[in-house]
């Protein structure tokens, strides 16, 4: 049996992850923070019920100008290479624009985390010009090449206008050889399991849409569901919160630690508050302990410094990792 699961009877215990860290003699710190992830707040036009954030259509949770003024001014301070942006639906948030015109002269890369479907309607060519002048990468959800998977996970016609989005972004030059214009999937599985191989599905899927759609794009990243938010709600719904952290738990890999996003990252929330990553952010366990807000930073936290923890991380260290 796996260190970290306890019999106590008939029902299996989950001991602390950083119990099981400290079975294993392993220090979970930071290395040099170089990605600043902004979380510019929950508004989504989806509801997919994976979301650890719980976003949607009518929260009302938003980075606002001035914090993203704020953010901004970190970047430049902090001398962070890349800024990844996410949410809830970034396009969502009018302040998107302004924050990706600020951040460009500090940063090398800027990452905005994309649903697809958020700028399938008028949104497209403003934020396509600032995209395409910038070179943002954009790394776009597609759980699935499957529509009822894609659709069951993300919503009733998610799947269709996905790939409608997605020639769009073939149009404009995003995935294309030479373009410069980078043009990323993240896949997570639509059910209570861990992902396939991160090699082997990125095959699967650039055959398949090239194939079928004439799609191309960069890169594929897979990544396990947290179980919390609305992922959470539904495991312990369909009963099966037990037995998926018990999956996790049993495929720890303390190999997987010096990989770790955490250690090479910092989370800001909407409001501006640090955190050591999204997840940690969606659980309400700030940096270092307590809420520090951006504007009292002079710069990244330092290498060597401990790491807030909870038993979501054994998510990111199940299997081969968390991308």
């Amino acid at each position: 049996m796996n260190q970290a699961s306890i019999e106590t009877g008939s029902a299996l215990a989950i001991a602390p992850f950083a119990t099981t860290l400290a079975k294993n003699k392993i220090s979970l710190t930071r290395d040099k923070t170089t990605t600043l992830q902004i979380n510019i707040g929950f508004l989504c036009n989806q509801n997919c019920r994976h979301c650890h954030v719980e976003a949607g259509p009518k929260s009302d949770k938003i980075m606002d100008a001035q914090t993203a003024d704020a953010v901004a001014d970190f970047a430049e301070a902090g001398g962070f290479s890349t800024a990844d942006i996410t949410g809830g639906a970034p396009e969502m948030n009018p302040n998107l624009s302004h924050l990706i015109e600020k951040l460009a002269p500090s940063v090398s890369k800027i990452i905005v985390r994309s649903n697809l479907t958020a700028i399938s309607n008028g949104k497209w060519d403003g934020l396509m010009e600032i995209f395409q002048e910038h070179k943002v990468t954009i790394t776009a959800s597609l759980p699935s090449l499957n529509k009822s998977q894609t659709d069951a996970q993300r919503g009733s016609g998610v799947y269709e206008k996905s790939l409608a989005v997605l020639k769009k972004l073939n149009g404009e030059g995003y995935g294309i050889e030479g373009t410069g214009l980078e043009l990323n999937f993240v896949s997570n599985p639509a059910g209570a399991f861990l992902p396939p191989s991160q090699a082997s599905l990125e095959t699967r899927f650039r055959s398949d849409l090239k194939r079928k759609f004439g799609i191309k794009f960069n890169n594929l990243y897979t990544f396990a569901n947290a179980p919390l938010g609305r992922f959470e709600t539904w495991l312990k719904d369909s009963g099966a919160y037990g037995k998926y952290m018990d999956r996790l738990v049993r495929e720890f890999n303390p190999c997987s630690v010096g990989g770790l996003m955490c250690r090479y990252l910092v989370s800001i929330s909407w409001e501006g508050y640090l955190y050591d990553c999204d997840f940690n952010l969606a659980c309400d366990l700030p940096l270092a302990g307590r809420k520090i807000h951006v504007s009292e930073m002079t710069g990244p936290p330092a290498p060597g410094s401990p790491i807030v923890v909870g038993d979501h991380c054994y998510t990111c260290c199940a299997g081969a990792g968390f991308t």
